[in-house]
């Protein structure tokens, strides 16, 4: 399985990453908009792990690139803000299919990437 992360913070993009490559996956990180459009523009994905607030472009933009040239992989959106709480990041994002904090445990997120690239 293919997944590309889009977080700006190293550190938790790198946790994740490991996490999901000890399960099997196939992963690749970027750490903002430019990185994973570029990436998406010449790679397939599966999912998508992207952080709604990225310090650099807009992680709508990225959703949105991936909804047009991958129309079957899915993103789950994470975030450590207060931003679409409501849950209508599901009316901006057509590809949206889970929105979850930052600081949800790496096997829990694994566990969600599986379900949803099965569905």
């Amino acid at each position: 399985m293919q997944v590309l992360i889009v977080e700006s913070r190293s550190d938790l993009g790198s946790l994740w990453a490991r996490h999901l490559e000890r399960m099997g996956m196939d992963v690749t990180l970027c750490d903002n908009q430019t990185c994973a459009i570029q990436y998406l523009a010449t790679h397939d994905v599966d999912m998508i792990l992207l952080d709604l607030v990225l310090s650099e472009g807009s992680a709508l933009a990225v959703a949105d690139y991936a909804n047009y040239r991958h129309p079957d992989a899915r993103v789950i959106f994470v975030t450590s803000s207060s931003f679409f709480s409501d849950g209508s990041i599901f009316a901006h994002a057509a590809n949206a299919c889970a929105f979850v904090p930052a600081a949800t445990p790496p096997d829990d997120l694994a566990a969600m990437i599986e379900h949803y690239a099965e569905v």
